[in-house]
């Protein structure tokens, strides 16, 4: 690829970007090159700096940034006589997504069954949903919402492999993970997925546990739940992750909301477990719902604000509460995943991981059934577990989507109307001196002079 930066014939600024989203509806222009966004909201001007990656930055774009803040701060607008920006996009036409696909990838991680017993062995789901939404599809990466329920998720396949992969450390219990798509879309993806158990499959899950934004807390997480806190499958779930909360020094608290039938939203991934009557419950670090659409990995969901400890510690949280409820060790203090030890969190696997989410735009409508992402994902839980299966199904008709996530920015310096006048003034001047030369070495003075006489009259002509 060539220059990103160069200065054509014409004397104006032209610079190709990597990637440009314009959202009409809002009347916004929002535009990322390497390490920055750009955002011209409403007449209002904002820059955001953007942390991922070491490419180095580019002194003539940063000029950019700098002169138009600083007119912009200054409260005085471009004119004809200041001069300013042109910003010129070109982009095809979107077209509209007929049927757009959603993903899921599911890997199991078999429990070992003692001879002769004719019973099925419960299940319990890990369960993350991987895709995302902003108003720049190709910019949202969702570091936490939900990169770090994805990197969470891999890494307890990663330790319970180890567990598993011995029949001595093998639990009683199948463990079931589940990447879903369709998040932002009320889980749509995770519906579609569920919908897909035969009915021993779906009695057979003890509980289920959704991770949902777990990088960007400090010392409280909430578990959300659907069934009334007396129950007793959500009461030994919620005593079983205090104990082990409090041993790590994390503050977890229940919150309980009913399910409305009636109503289309959902706002946690546990609902869809829910309303199939299977015990679930959501791990996150948001104390209420967000709205449809909302904190599902936008612009402002980044690298730079995702805690690499808070994920490390969610996982500890979710790995050895699980592991104490497989092996029956509810109430000891035996740390099964302790530091320093081959069952240790592998914090380089994490970042890496999380280095990888934090540039991959995810939403959904926009990753083919083979994208290179999804490929990446069902690779590593085939690391990981067995009977991996990816699901193919089409997104519900509750949005209408449209292509065309990338296009160019052209911003061109445009001259002020002074410069364009004293340009005309050199201009003419330097042509009239050339003339008068030409005519003085060719036709001497005095023709010169005659050109600017004034002519006789008819009458003296007559006479």
């Amino acid at each position: 690829m060539g220059p990103l930066l160069t200065r054509s014939s014409k004397k104006c600024l032209y610079i190709t970007l990597n990637t440009v989203s314009i959202i009409l509806g809002y009347g916004w222009v929002t535009w990322h090159r390497r390490s920055y966004s750009f955002a011209l909201h409403s007449g209002q001007i904002g820059f955001t700096g953007r942390t991922g990656g070491s490419l180095p930055k580019d002194d003539e774009i940063d000029a950019v940034l700098a002169d138009v803040k600083r007119n912009d701060a200054s409260g005085q607008p471009a004119t004809a006589t200041t001069g300013s920006y042109k910003l010129v996009v070109s982009a095809p036409e979107p077209k509209r997504i007929a049927s757009p696909a959603i993903t899921n990838i599911q890997g199991w991680l078999p429990g070992l069954k003692a001879d002769g017993d004719p019973n099925q062995l419960p299940t319990i789901a890990i369960v993350a949903s991987y895709d995302t939404f902003g108003t720049a599809p190709a910019l949202s990466v969702g570091s936490d919402s939900n990169g770090s329920g994805i990197v969470a998720l891999l890494e307890i396949a990663r330790l319970f492999s180890l567990l598993y992969s011995n029949p001595k450390t093998r639990g009683r219990y199948n463990l079931l993970f589940g990447l879903t798509s369709g998040g932002p879309y009320n889980y749509n993806g995770t519906h579609k997925w569920l919908r897909s158990f035969d009915q021993r499959l779906r009695e057979s899950i003890d509980y289920a546990i959704c991770l949902n934004s777990i990088g960007s807390w400090d010392n409280k997480l909430w578990i959300h739940v659907s069934k009334p806190p007396e129950n007793a499958f959500i009461k030994q779930i919620f005593e079983g992750f205090s104990t082990v909360a409090e041993e790590l020094g994390i503050e977890v608290s229940l919150k309980h909301k009913k399910i409305n039938i009636s109503n289309p939203r959902v706002a946690w991934e546990h609902e869809q477990f829910s309303k199939l009557r299977v015990t679930a419950a959501t791990l996150t670090e948001l104390s209420a719902p967000p709205e449809l659409l909302e904190m599902t990995g936008g612009l402002s969901d980044s690298r730079h604000f995702v805690n690499e400890d808070a994920i490390v510690r969610s996982i500890k949280l979710v790995a050895e509460s699980i592991a104490r409820h497989v092996y029956g060790y509810q109430g000891k203090n035996i740390q099964i995943f302790a530091d320093d030890t081959s069952l240790a969190v592998n914090a380089p696997y994490i970042r890496s991981w999380l280095d990888l989410l934090s540039q991959t735009p995810r939403v959904a409508p926009f990753l083919s059934k083979n994208d290179p992402f999804v490929m990446a994902l069902k690779k590593e839980l085939e690391d990981h577990t067995h009977e991996v299966n990816v699901q193919h199904e089409v997104l519900d008709g509750m949005f209408t989507i449209y292509d065309s996530t990338k296009a160019k920015l052209n911003i061109y310096q445009v001259a002020s109307v002074t410069f364009d006048l004293l340009l005309l003034l050199v201009l003419g001047s330097y042509l009239i001196i050339l003339f008068t030369f030409l005519v003085i070495t060719t036709r001497g003075l005095d023709d010169l002079i005659s050109l600017f006489r004034r002519p006789p009259s008819r009458k003296v002509k007559a006479a």
